[in-house]
């Protein structure tokens, strides 16, 4: 049985007990390739970040909330699937420190932020013959020249560039490519979120059966 690995919804970053940075992803579309994955046949692992959806029944789920526990499943898992589907929004950065005990309100607060691991990149660097790879990017301008860049560092298969309006909640008009390896474009922004996840899987398939 084939397997794939999906990554999905956000990741937190603590700043205190309390506190965290995260960002406004829902996980939808992460877990509708999860359900679409299984139908097909796939076995799934879902990795998920903080969301309030309800994962599809008969795949295996493992709750993350930081960037670098994310990465720790990914790569403990990378080299047993035959596809990885990085669909987590993971936060860029996180607090340089983590406060033991609740921050005081103070009328003035400096966070200090550093860089969070580039999880896809090192999962690239790991990448198998026969793998598949899959990564998400939002953008808001030069989509093509910017998803072909992160394809050559990242060693993906496919890369699904987005504008923000991808999302319900964000304004502006929503633009959806799926860029494959060697340049060519798959215009997916008229889709729903389930026919997008379904044309992902189905070039997969195609990939995979080569």
């Amino acid at each position: 049985m084939r397997k794939i690995l999906i990554t999905a919804g956000p990741t937190r970053e603590k700043i205190d007990p309390i506190r965290f940075i995260t960002n406004s992803s829902t996980g939808k579309i992460g877990y509708l390739l999860a359900e679409l994955a299984r139908k097909k046949g796939f076995k799934v692992i879902l990795i998920t970040g903080p969301t309030f959806l309800r994962p599809p029944e008969g795949i295996k789920v493992i709750c993350v909330e930081s960037a670098k526990e994310l990465k720790k499943e990914v790569l403990r898992y990378i080299s047993q699937v035959d596809c990885l589907i990085m669909a987590a929004a993971v936060g860029d950065y996180r607090p340089l420190r983590i406060e033991q005990s609740k921050i005081k309100r103070k009328k003035e607060l400096v966070l200090s932020l550093m860089r969070n691991p580039d999880i896809l990149k090192e999962a690239g660097k790991r990448k198998k013959k026969r793998q598949v790879f899959v990564g998400f990017a939002l953008e808001t301008e030069n989509f093509v020249k910017n998803g072909m860049q992160k394809i050559k560092e990242k060693n993906l298969d496919f890369l699904l560039v987005n504008s923000p309006g991808f999302f319900g909640e964000a304004k502006g008009k929503k633009i959806v490519k799926l860029i494959k390896r060697k340049g060519e474009i798959v215009e997916l922004s008229t889709l729903s979120k389930r026919k997008i996840a379904r044309r992902i899987l189905n070039e997969i398939d195609g990939y995979l059966c080569k």
